[in-house]
């Protein structure tokens, strides 16, 4: 998907760098193979298209900030996915308030005094400070650590959880307003559907001029 697409720029989670870089090293091994020369250009000319590289080489898009990867609610140590068979692991973008307020209740902390980001015993700490930041990106770090270094776990989750909530209520409210709206839902997939055909479809095109492959138009 990523080279049929042409992708230049592709987001993706630290784990999964090295399927990028997969996509990296076919691109680049295509290209050096395929789309370099006279040859190539006298078939990207007879074919009618650029003579530009076939595939575009992609690049990671790796958020760096505390809230790129988040950790699971019942374990700070393991990565929030939606796999883990105990939903209490996670908050669904999809979750009610109410559902939210009971997870980040309910979610694992530790018995140390204050809390504070970065400490290798906390990892719970380090995380529930990461989901705080993320949803009030307006905020500082060190705006977040004044506010909470003094409190208990049971005065700050009470914060995270309102945080959370307000973060997700307009995402919310905008995917109940397209989900209500079928026809123009399958309006846009309709589109979208069309629109990377076409892309891929050039894509397959440009690749096999490049292999020297008789093109039946």
């Amino acid at each position: 998907d990523i080279l049929l697409s042409q992708a230049d720029r592709v987001p993706v989670g630290e784990d999964q760098r090295q399927h990028l870089e997969l996509a990296r090293d076919i691109t680049r091994r295509f290209n050096d193979m395929y789309c370099k020369g006279n040859p190539y250009k006298k078939r990207c000319k007879a074919a009618k298209i650029p003579s530009r590289p076939a595939f575009t080489e992609p690049q990671a898009m790796i958020v760096k900030a505390g809230g790129a990867r988040v950790m699971s609610l019942t374990d700070g140590t393991n990565k929030m996915s939606k796999s883990e068979p105990n939903d209490n692991s996670r908050i669904n973008v999809l979750d009610p308030p109410a559902l939210i307020r009971s997870k980040i209740k309910k979610c694992k902390t530790d018995e140390f005094k204050g809390i504070e980001w970065d400490n290798p015993q906390r990892p719970e700490a380090t995380n529930l400070l990461n989901i705080y930041a993320s949803v009030q990106p307006d905020r500082s770090r060190d705006d977040i650590t004044e506010e909470v270094k003094d409190l208990t776990w049971g005065e700050f989750k009470p914060l995270l959880a309102e945080a959370v909530v307000n973060h997700l209520e307009p995402i919310q409210k905008k995917y109940e307003e397209v989900r209500a709206d079928e026809e123009y839902l399958l309006g846009v997939l309709r589109d979208g559907a069309h629109s990377a055909n076409d892309i891929a479809s050039r894509t397959l095109r440009s690749a096999k001029v490049a292999m020297g492959f008789t093109l039946l138009d």
